[in-house]
């Protein structure tokens, strides 16, 4: 399966929504949870989400990029620089390995059609060739480890362990077992 790759911007809007669908992928989210406090998510859920999501792409800031298979737009990886995401600079178990400039990949959204093909694989792997282009060093993600063989797709958002590992990530740091920090050294 080839899959191309572009940023979510103005021009590839109508393909995130599409992507998406009216939900707004898990429940509203139009992946804004890892960008807003509790409060302000809840606040917010569905249209207002996706609101806020269309201001930021509007100030052309750095979101994630859609992976298409054929024309047809299949997957979502969200990233941009860890400070963007209020979530995980106020958690715990995600805390802060060091001082250096980490940019978080917090979550993924694959499309039905598309789910348990390694796409989670291969979108990171054109994550990391975007952010090389940037001269970005550090990428960091946030996989949830499967309690069981078969862990429900809605459990798989922020992705899984051996996805990262495929596409070259290590385990950095783990303060809670099911939830490792994996990071690539670009």
């Amino acid at each position: 399966m080839k899959i191309t790759f572009k940023p979510l911007t103005q021009k590839t809007w109508d393909d995130f929504e599409t992507l998406f669908g009216e939900r707004g992928a898990c429940g509203g989210c139009w992946c804004m949870w890892p960008r807003l406090s509790r409060k302000d998510f809840e606040k917010k859920k569905g249209a207002g989400n996706k609101r806020a999501m269309k201001i930021l792409v509007k100030k052309k800031e750095q979101i994630g990029l859609i992976g298409y298979v054929g024309k047809e737009p299949a997957a979502w990886c969200a990233f941009a620089p860890r400070e963007k995401y209020i979530r995980m600079e106020k958690s715990k178990v995600l805390a802060r390995i060091d001082n250096e400039p980490v940019w978080s990949i917090p979550c993924f959204f694959v499309s039905k059609n598309f789910r348990r093909q390694g796409l989670s694989t291969e979108i990171l792997k054109g994550v990391v060739d975007y952010c090389k282009k940037r001269k970005v060093k550090i990428l960091e993600g946030y996989p949830t480890v499967p309690y069981t063989e078969k862990m429900p797709d809605a459990f798989a958002w922020r992705g899984i362990p051996s996805a990262f590992i495929k596409a070259g990530f290590v385990e950095a740091a783990r303060r809670s077992n099911p939830r490792p920090i994996m990071r690539y050294y670009l």
